[in-house]
Parts: structure tokens; sequence; C-alpha cells
């Protein structure tokens, strides 16, 4: 999300001003920086880096501060940096153009962090694109209020994009030559479009119904969506991977934990056993499919007890990848407020045990490809090897092998010969 946040954020500067991207922070008139509130101490990381560009002032260098931490943090950003001349947050950002008119008019620093829900995707340009892939956003915020995340007090509750416009970004991307689309959310599966039916009555129409549609478009070959939710994750969705051979054979699906009642305490409203089963039925229709997931561990009051459990549900599942972190306290989230006794040394030592056990699985499963022929979606030539080509296996692992460039952009089969735990190395199949 962030990464098609920063985009849109091109797209609007370079379609409204004229703006073009610079890789230099010495030639640029304009420094935006979009921020993640996510993890600990991203507030004192922003002042940072602000910091280091504060001395570009002197020669009329505008700064921006967008994203999350800005919606966390509001006008304290320009109390705190009075140099810095807009900020802005995630769902406001198409209206940057004029906060920083309205800068100069007023000759005052601005703040617009408010939450005007669908109004954002209402006035952004139409996206650009540079490759085969391309990310499309179907709606924003959560509703979940998980006791530890911050997502919803800095994007806002759920609000999805209606489905016409949804489809219309995608049809507009495949004439760019997109064959492969990557749908984001925060809670992406809990999608709930308004559809208007030729007699202008409408519907709300779910997740299940909008990849069956997609599925139906000739020109569009792969279809991945991230972050869902288990709560979401139900039947009408499992029956997808039945009838839609464009959904990749790769789930991104975050449980946080295997201890119910750390579960509960995090109030994921779902317990390890309701999660195991939807692994499996997932499997019953694809038992290739490759399963990431998110972590936390040392959680308040996790006890060694608990993270057994945690690691008995990864020994079950088999995850193939995963994005594990220490429990970070946000400000103004419940879980902030827990009684936390346990040592820090305790929760690295669990969290590198977790790691370790995920990158050897991975590695099992790794090895599983060697001399299997997998699909591959050439996305760019390697950097630093001449004459190879990198791209991705529909179960989300980078693949390398010898290639001419004109192949990038397209789907070509490549037989596997070497496997690391998240890369694989391949010869092109000579059709």
């Amino acid at each position: 999300m962030n990464e098609y946040d920063s985009d849109k954020m091109v797209d609007v500067m370079h379609g409204a001003e004229g703006y073009t991207q610079t890789d230099s922070v010495d030639e640029a008139d304009l420094i935006l920086f979009n921020t993640c509130s996510v993890r600990e101490k991203a507030q004192e990381k922003v002042f940072s880096d602000l910091g280091r560009v504060k001395h570009l002032k002197a020669k009329g260098v505008q700064i921006g501060v967008g994203g999350c931490v800005a919606s966390q943090e509001g006008a304290a950003i320009i109390a705190r940096a009075p140099y810095v001349d807009v900020v802005f947050g995630p769902q406001t950002l198409h209206r940057l153009p004029e906060l920083l008119n309205a800068r100069k008019a007023k000759n005052k620093p601005q703040v617009d962090i408010t939450f005007p829900e669908i109004e954002k995707f209402d006035h952004l340009p139409p996206a650009r694109v540079d490759g085969a892939c391309a990310f499309v956003s179907i709606m924003e915020g959560c509703s979940k209020y998980c006791s530890y995340c911050v997502v919803p007090y800095t994007r806002g509750e759920e609000v999805s994009r209606p489905f016409d416009d949804v489809m219309a970004e995608i049809t507009h991307l495949t004439k760019q030559g997109v064959i492969e689309v990557n749908l984001l959310g925060q809670n992406v599966n809990g999608y709930r479009g308004q559809l208007v039916k030729g007699d202008a009555t409408s519907e709300i129409v779910d997740f299940a119904y909008l990849l069956d549609r997609i599925g139906e478009m000739d020109a569009m070959k792969r279809i991945r969506y991230t972050t869902s939710h288990p709560n979401e994750f139900g039947q009408r969705l499992i029956d997808c991977y039945a009838r839609n051979p464009k959904l990749v054979n790769h789930l991104h699906l975050p449980v946080q934990h295997g201890s119910d009642r750390i579960l509960m305490a995090m109030k994921r409203g779902y317990t390890s056993l309701q999660f195991k089963s939807t692994i499996r039925k997932l499997r019953a229709i694809r038992p290739d499919i490759s399963i990431s997931s998110d972590f936390i561990v040392g959680f308040p009051g996790e006890t060694d007890a608990d993270f057994e459990k945690m690691m008995a549900l990864i020994h079950e599942i088999g995850f193939d990848n995963s994005f594990s972190f220490i429990f970070s306290p946000r400000p103004g989230t419940p879980a902030a407020n827990l009684a936390d006794d346990t040592p820090h040394a305790v929760k690295l030592k669990r969290l590198q045990h977790l790691q370790a056990t995920i990158e050897a699985n991975a590695q099992k499963i790794a090895q599983r490809k060697l001399g299997t022929v997998q699909r591959v979606l050439v996305e760019r030539a390697a950097d630093k090897l001449a004459g190879q080509l990198l791209g991705r296996s529909e179960c989300n692992r980078v693949v390398s092998f010898a290639g001419h460039p004109r192949l990038i952009g397209q789907l070509v089969d490549v037989t596997i010969t070497d496997a690391k735990a998240y890369s694989l190395k391949g010869e092109i199949v000579i059709q």
C-alpha cells in the first residue's frame, strides 16, 4: 500500500503540476516523505530524515510529509519541524497540489489529515505503469481494531471502491500491457463494493465476485492480492481457488499468533483451529499452494507455553515465508497499555527461533521445486548478471534465468535447476 501511495504521489504531481521524478535529492524542488507508523519509533525516524534535508530549504526546496505518521502526528510535525511545508494523510494525498499552492498563497504550512472516504480515488490521475505488473487499491482502512494496530486510527475505517471504478482501472492497465494485477487493501478480502445495475439499481458485491470478474478478462493472466484477514476468508473466497485458475498459487494470510489466549488479547476474532481449518480447505483445492503469514513475537503476557503453541502452528501449516517482528507498542492502541514484563532478550531469542524455523521450511519447499517447470512472469533484466532475466513464479519466488530482454513482460516456462530458500534459478523451456 505504501508503494502504491508513493506512486500515486508521483502521478498527482506529474499530472497536475508538471513535475518529473528525480533520483537526486540535491536536484529536487519538492521532497516528499511517505511514512508508515506500523513499527516502533517511526516518528523519530521521520524527524531524523527531515533533519537531513533541512539545509535544502535555503534554496527554496519544498518539503512534505505524508502517510500514516503524518496522519498520527498532524500539526505536531510542523511544531517540531517548522520548515515542513505540507502534512497530508493517506486519504488526502490527491490534494497535494492544492496544499502546496495554499502554502505559497497563505505563506504558512498546510495540514490536511482528514478522512474523505472515497474522494481520493475519484481525483487521482490515470495510473502510469512501466511493466507487466501493477498494484490496484480496491479498499482503504480497517474496521477490525486489533488491540495492537494503529491502522484504523491513521487510515480510517474500511471504505471500498465502487466495483465499476476498480474494473475500469484494471481495464486501463491491461491496455498498457499489464497482465498481472495485485489487489491492495488493509483488509482486502473484506471488500464490499457497490455495483450499479443496468436499471440504475445497485447492490453490494464481495471480494469473490470481484475476483471472478477479473478472472474473466482475457488480457489479465494473473491475480494476486494482499493483505487479507482470516475472519473474511469464507467459503465463497475459498471456492474461487477451484474455479479461477488466474488466482496465483500463493496466499499471504496473517495469523499473528498460534495461542488462542494471545489471539484473544490481540482481538483477532478467530482461534488457531479456525485458521488451520481455512488452510486445510484451501489445500484440499490447491495442495501445493504457498502460504506466507505475519507473526508478532513477545505480545504482552506471552509465556513460553504461548510461544510453543505458535511454533506448533508453524510446524503444522508449513509456512513458506513470513514477516515477523517483536511486539511494538503503538501510541493510542489498547495493547500499548498492557503490562509487559518479558525481557527483550527472551523476545529476541524467540523471534530468531521462529525465523530460523520458517527459513528452514522455505528451503525444503524450494528444494521440492528442483526439476519442476515453473510459469514465470518476466519482470526485468538482472542488475549485475549480463544476459540474465528476473521474474516471479506463481508461488511468489524470484526466478533468474538466461534469456533475451524481449521476454520482459511475458509469461515463460522455466525448468528449475537450483534452489535457495527464497529464490530459484533455471533454464527457459524451449517452445
